[in-house]
């Protein structure tokens, strides 16, 4: 762990200190405050301390997917890395087949085996018919539509505006089954993902140092905030005083600097040759 993040134990630690009969905390559980700060981190994580992840994974080569981190919570980028260490993104193509089909045995009966009442599903990629009479979705078949009045019998330019983003290996995120789709044909055997990752799943969760005290203040407002002997004077009291924290660990986590504010103005003067 690095030197400017505190562990979660210590927070509790902290906060236990304060649970005695002259406080509004008295006959709380470790347990409870625990669970709040967990909450806490979630709370405060994914709007301003995004904890990114990047993963190389192995692409199931029997139906083409790779499977979601159990931390996932969102994808920032999925790609594939080059000899000079950098991250070719992969085309996002949200009309990959990622269809089902329910399981049944020789007699067609369907299976619940989990009793959950939902029957039991298997993948089924296969083609469903003929597709000739329903046109082309993504534009790959634009022949008829091509302009060559410029060039005889030229194809370089083709149909300008007709849009970009062409990639050599395509995904599509499945949230049902918690894995990413990838187009057949890729050619590829890993990605490399990147993804905002959910710090309350660690094993040992820990914040950085600036929402140290925001996290204190958020289990603190929320242990007292449904409590009905606590003056509601105290309850605005420890609301007002977990916003102001948040924003005082917001605003030192994006801090902007002099010298970040002379490289954003001159990052667009370029010299070019005098004539």
């Amino acid at each position: 762990m690095a030197r400017n993040h505190i562990h979660l134990d210590d927070i509790v630690a902290d906060i236990m200190l304060l649970v005695n009969d002259e406080t509004y905390l008295n006959n709380t559980a470790e347990s409870t405050i625990r669970n709040l700060a967990l909450r806490g981190i979630r709370d405060i994580g994914f709007d301003m301390m995004k904890r990114v992840k990047s993963l190389k994974l192995n692409i199931d080569t029997t139906n083409n997917t790779v499977p979601l981190p159990d931390d996932f919570v969102d994808l920032i980028k999925i790609g594939v890395v080059g000899g000079d260490g950098i991250v070719r993104v992969i085309g996002e193509n949200k009309h990959i087949n990622m269809s089902q089909v329910y399981e049944t045995d020789s007699d067609g009966d369907t299976f619940d085996s989990d009793g959950d009442g939902v029957r039991d599903l298997v993948d089924s990629k296969t083609a469903t018919g003929s597709t000739s009479n329903i046109g082309d979705p993504l534009g790959e078949t634009m022949d008829s539509y091509i302009f060559r009045n410029y060039i005889y019998q030229g194809s370089s330019g083709r149909l300008y505006g007709f849009g970009g983003g062409h990639h050599g290996a395509q995904y599509r995120l499945n949230h049902d089954q918690d894995r990413i789709e990838m187009l057949p044909g890729h050619g590829i055997n890993q990605v490399v993902i990147e993804y905002v990752c959910d710090e309350a799943r660690s094993l040992n969760p820990h914040v950085h140092v600036y929402a140290e005290e925001a996290i204190r203040s958020y289990v603190y407002y929320k242990l007292i905030d449904k409590k009905s002997i606590v003056p509601i004077s105290e309850k605005q009291r420890a609301r007002a005083e977990y916003y102001n924290e948040r924003r005082l660990a917001n605003s030192r986590m994006k801090s902007f600097s002099k010298e970040d504010a002379l490289t954003v103005i001159r990052k667009n003067y370029r010299q070019s040759p005098k004539f």
